[in-house]
Formats: structure tokens, C-alpha cells, sequence
């Protein structure tokens, strides 16, 4: 594919965006795509015997496409020694050693490994004293003037629509300077700092006009939490709360995105306002549930009118809008079960579940050992107490979520309880005392996993399964001790293969949940999907269905929905006390994201929406609801 610039809102398709924007499958491809639109540059200043000056952002957006051109030096022979770098931003105060700093980003993920000059690369100092900031930063202007400014830009988008660190309220005119981080931005950034109180909370950044300078400008955007913020950008009025919306002005950025970062522009949530469509059954389905929500109807009471004052007269070419009505009551309709592991000797025509075998084998995958019951906690209690052989599999040990405190307060209960038995560990205590930092200490890591897995194994005999049907992965790409995960290896692959092999399951449950803040979600579910193509001709899985649930992030939207699993007042109750078990994860978490609400508490909200949801549209009236796509392979 190509991400060349074209001029905006040229094609019926994209009028009503202001920046040209190309949308790929997945990051991977198109950071490929991006490296080679940067190697390519680099090579055509080489001939020309010039220098190529490029503009380099940090974060998780930008890796993919370090991690490509460095695969290109060491293959294909790509050489940077023409190469002049200047980083967008850098943390303030910070020494460049930390390894939170950009500098030691940049090192590790690309100029450790490429055969750049030092006296060539360039990021602003953290540990420049306030007096002398200004002259730093007009200094660090000059450099790249004196370099012959950035032939190419790169950057990413923070959910402030910050570009480098410019964040809401930053000027069109202005330069590189110091400015105070906005909490979206620091509380984005808490992970890598184990909580937000070790942000900092100002940092050195390259100015709006400094950026605009660019020859070049490609945006990569990844993820669902990254979408409205590239709506804003891409489609509505230049507006300095969104600093990004100033790139509209710019006659050379691209923004490439991937379909989750795409979802809020016009021609991917309503492509009906943008020309003639393809009218499949899911764009159909989206298409009425739209309809729904804006006009606050039920879908049997949608009218002919409705749908051709709201740009929706092609559909009814296809079908009228009483049988585009009745279509998607009944697939809703449908969705919903009291049976998820099916419905013994029941007509499953008109279930989203088989009825045979009445007894099924089932793996329910869950990242963390938590997002089980958080995510699907009500349907887990169905299938055990409708007598299927659950079996949870937990991928990762999740030690590095537990607080030092809770660590703290096991180890102390226990040397208290056995004083003369080995379990007292006084030094462990010694360490722990009045430390609030994650401490890459792999005695202290070995504990927190243990922590969690006594916390799962309570939950799970809580909903009555034994503990020989509860499995712990420990998945070796996640065992770094720190946030920063390794890429998988074939050990990932082979463990979770054996463990599909060693159940045979005529279900399956992983989570299709990828806007979790640390990204254990999307690497598990990678590994998960790797393997089950690897599987899909072993004569078992021919039988075995995969459901891909959501909860403690987002939920499926409503037309994407094939399975519906209604929770009653009791049975929300139980799924709260299930979660109540993983007590380390409740109050003041390590990984709280954006929504400061505890796990339990916005899963019942979300799941109460659901049902809200299915209500305004016409379904019966539910406390909760669980909901489930189908993954076909």
C-alpha cells in the first residue's frame, strides 16, 4: 500500500477529512510501510551525496518502525552514516541514563544497533538547568536550521491530540521550549513510572511551527483509545485544544492508522454518509444500530422516513425498511443465551452456540490473572454450573501488578505466623520497608506471581472448578521484571500450543480486549491467534468455536455482537465477589488506565450499558449483559 501524500478529501469516500490518512489492517504492515518510505529517502540522499535530517518521536507507536530499519541495516545493508536525527521531546528533569528517558528509548530500540554518528543524533537535555533552558532550546532550533531542517517527521498522537509534547492550548507560532504535561499525558505515562506521582510533570518539546517546518510529516496511530482524538484531528476544525488539528494546514502529512485508530472517521462509522456502499450483512446490521441511537428509537419502530433523512436511502434499495427492521431484531435477538456453552437437546438453529456435545470441553484464556472473571465473569458461572469442563488459563503471572505493599503485607503476616520456618525472609522485609518502587528483584516478582495465582485459585474455586482446571502459562515474553515486554518467542507459541492440545476444547474464550494501557492483551491474543492458525487442521479444532470477549477496556459494539449472555441480580453479585477476590487489584491498582473507577465497578457499569443498549433497541429488559464476537478461523 501506499501512504505517498494525496490531497485531502479529494474521492466522495474521504470529504470530510482535512488530512490525507491511510488506513492498513494492522500496525505491523504498516510500519513497514513507513520504514521503507524512510529508508527510501535515506538512500536518495546518499546518492545525491547529501545528508537525510529526520524528525524521530518515541512512544509504543513509532517501535515497529525502528525495529524494521534496523532489520534493514543488518540485511539489507542500510546505512545511516548520511543520517541526522532530532528527537521531538524529552522528559524534564531527566538524566538521560534513566530508563524512562528518551535517550535511553531512542538507544536501545534504534541507535544501539545502526551505524548512525553520535555527533549526529540529537535529543533535547532533561537535565538542562532552568536558567538556561531558553538559550538551550533556541539553540536546539538553530541546529536543525543549521542541519537544513527535517526532511522527515515522525510522529505519533497522544489522547490529548498532543504532537511531540504539545499539548491543548499550545500556540500554532510556537517553538521549542519547556511545558507543563497535561494529566491525560501523564496518566498515559503512568505504567512505565509505576503511578502517575512519578511522572514528571513538565518536559522539553519541539514547537508546533517547529514541527510544521517539516519537509515531510507521517502520524502513526494505533489502537481504539487513539480514534476520537484522530476524528478531531482528521475532520473537524483546526482547534488548539487538539494541537494535531494544526497539521490540516501542513501540504505534506500523512496519517496512517490502523482500523482500531480509524474506527470514529466518517467513511469507517458511517460510510453511508460518504458515498455508495457494499451492503453485507454486518454493514447492515451497523447501519440500523446507528439509526437507532440517533434517532432514540426502537428497531421496529425505525420508519421509512428515518432512513432516507439520514443518508440511509441506498439501503433500502436492498431490502424495505420493515424487512431491514425485522433482520436485525431477530439477529440481536438471537444473540442472546442463557446457554453459552449451548443448549442441550434444543434447536440451535437460532442460538449462537451448538447444543452438541450438551457437555463441552472449554479454555477460557485470560491475559491476567483476572480479566476471566472480570470480563466474562457471569458467563464462566453458566458453564461451570451447567456442568461443561472449564478450564481457565491464565497467560501471564501478572507479577509486576502487585504493589510493593501487598508484597510487603504477605510476607509479614507469614514470618509473623511461622517465625522459626523458612518462610521468614527478613531481608526481603528489610527491602521492602518504605520502598513504593517497583523493585526488579526477582524474589520479590517470584512472590507477587504467587500472590496472584492463591487470588485466582480462590475465584475459581469461589465458581466451582477444581484446582487441577486452572493452569498458569507464565508466558516467558512477559518475565522482564519491568513494563517493557520481549517480543513473543517460539516458546509462547509452543506453551500455549501444548496446552490446546493437551485439553482438546470444543470452546474456547480470549480476550478481544486491546485497549488495556500495558498491551498484554493484544501480545497474548497474537500469540492465541499464531497458534490456533498454526492448529486449525488438527481434527479436534475442527469442532472447537472461538468467542472473543471484551469488559475490562471496552465492549463489542452493538451490531458486532454474535453472542449475548444475560446476568440476573444474583449473578451480577457473584461475579462482583469473584472479582473481590483478586484483592491485590482492587484500590488504587498498578495498571488503572484512564478510567479511575475499580475493575468491578466499570464492568457492572458496562455491562449494565449493554443491556441498556439491547433495551432502547427493543430486546427485553436485563439487569447486565456479557457480550461475545465469534473469531472464525
Amino acid at each position: 500500500m501506499n501512504i505517498s501524500y494525496k490531497s485531502p478529501g479529494a474521492l466522495e469516500q474521504t470529504r470530510f477529512e482535512k488530512i490525507h490518512s491511510v488506513i492498513f489492517n494492522d500496525s505491523k504492515e504498516a510500519s513497514k510501510i513507513v520504514a521503507k518510505e524512510i529508508a527510501d529517502l535515506i538512500k536518495k540522499k546518499q546518492k545525491q551525496n547529501k545528508n537525510c535530517v529526520l524528525g524521530l518521536a518515541t512512544g509504543s507507536s513509532p517501535i515497529s518502525v525502528y525495529q524494521e530499519l534496523v532489520r534493514m541495516h543488518k540485511v539489507e545493508n542500510l546505512s545511516f552514516k548520511n543520517v541526522i536525527t532530532f528527537n521531538l521531546d524529552e522528559y524534564y528533569s531527566m538524566n538521560k541514563n534513566d530508563d524512562n528517558s528518551y535517550h535511553h528509548f531512542m538507544n536501545v530500540h534504534l541507535f544501539d544497533h545502526v551505524d548512525i554518528e553520535n555527533k549526529n543524533v540529537h535529543i533535547p537535555d532533561g537535565t538542562i538547568t532552568k536558567e538556561k533552558i531558553n538559550e538551550y532550546c533556541a539553540n536546539y532550533e538553530k541546529q536543525i536550521v543549521d542541519a537544513g531542517g527535517i526532511d522527515f517527521q515522525l510522529l505519533g498522537i497522544g489522547r490529548t491530540g498532543h504532537i511531540g509534547f504539545n499539548e491543548p492550548g499550545s500556540n500554532y507560532n510556537s517553538l521549542t521550549r519547556l511545558v507543563h504535561l497535561d494529566y491525560m499525558t501523564r496518566n498515559d505515562a503512568r505504567k512505565s513510572f509505576y503511578g502517575i506521582e512519578n511522572v514528571p510533570t513538565t518536559a522539553i518539546t519541539m514547537g508546533i511551527r517547529t514541527i510544521r517546518k517539516s519537509k515531510r510529516i507521517v502520524l502513526m496511530a494505533w489502537g481504539n483509545n487513539k480514534s476520537l482524538v484522530v476524528q478531531k484531528a482528521i475532520e473537524d476544525e483546526i482547534d488548539s485544544n487538539i494541537p494535531s488539528s494544526f497539521l490540516q494546514k501542513h501540504n505534506n502529512v500523512t496519517f496512517v492508522l490502523d482500523e482500531s485508530a480509524s474506527e470514529a472517521l466518517t467513511r469507517i462509522k458511517s460510510p453511508w454518509r460518504t458515498g455508495s456502499c457494499n451492503w453485507n450483512q454486518e454493514l447492515k446490521a451497523k447501519a440500523v444500530a446507528w439509526l437507532c441511537e440517533l434517532t432514540g428509537k426502537s428497531t421496529l419502530n425505525l420508519t421509512e422516513s428515518d432512513y432516507n433523512e439520514n443518508n440511509l436511502s441506498e439501503l433500502l434499495l436492498t431490502k424495505s425498511y420493515d424487512d431491514l427492521n425485522l433482520d436485525f431484531y431477530k439477529r440481536l435477538h438471537r444473540s442472546i443465551t442463557g446457554w453459552p456453552g449451548g443448549k442441550p437437546n434444543s434447536d440451535d438453529k437460532t442460538r449462537p452456540e451448538r447444543s452438541e456435545p450438551a457437555k463441552k470441553r472449554v479454555i477460557i484464556f485470560s491475559p491476567h490473572p483476572d480479566d476471566d472473571v472480570i470480563s466474562m465473569g457471569g458467563t464462566f458461572d453458566r458453564l461451570v454450573s451447567q456442568g461443561h469442563e472449564v478450564h481457565v488459563v491464565y497467560q501471564t503471572s501478572g507479577n509486576i501488578a502487585v504493589n510493593n505493599s501487598d508484597v510487603l503485607k504477605f510476607l509479614e503476616v507469614t514470618s509473623s505466623a511461622f517465625p522459626n520456618s523458612k518462610c521468614e525472609n527478613k531481608e526481603l522485609i528489610d527491602i521492602l520497608k518504605g520502598n513504593n518502587e517497583i523493585l526488579n528483584n526477582s524474589e520479590i516478582r517470584k512472590i507477587a506471581g504467587i500472590i496472584r495465582e492463591k487470588e485466582s485459585l480462590a475465584a475459581t474455586r469461589f465458581f466451582g472448578i477444581p484446582d487441577s482446571q486452572v493452569h498458569f502459562l507464565k508466558l516467558p515474553f512477559y518475565e522482564t521484571g519491568t513494563v517493557k515486554k520481549n517480543i513473543p518467542s517460539e516458546i509462547d507459541f509452543t506453551i500455549t500450543r501444548d496446552i490446546i492440545n493437551d485439553i482438546k476444547p470444543h470452546q474456547i474464550y480470549a480476550a478481544g480486549d486491546l485497549a488495556d494501557p500495558h498491551g498484554t492483551h493484544k501480545v497474548c491474543l497474537d500469540i492465541f491467534l499464531r497458534v490456533l492458525d498454526d492448529m486449525r487442521n488438527k481434527s479436534f479444532m475442527k469442532d472447537c468455536w472461538v468467542w472473543l470477549y471484551r469488559g475490562a477496556w471496552h465492549e463489542w459494539p452493538i451490531h458486532q455482537i454474535d453472542m449475548a449472555v444475560p446476568m440476573s441480580p444474583n449473578q451480577v453479585l457473584r461475579k462482583r465477589k469473584a472479582i473481590f477476590y483478586h484483592q491485590t487489584q482492587k484500590d488504587n491498582v498498578m495498571f488503572q488506565g484512564d478510567d479511575n473507577r475499580e475493575f468491578w465497578v466499570r464492568t457492572e457499569d458496562r455491562n449494565r450499558a449493554i443491556a441498556k443498549k439491547f433495551r432502547d433497541i427493543g430486546m427485553s429488559d436485563y439487569t447486565a449483559i456479557e457480550t461475545f464476537k465469534r473469531h472464525h478461523f
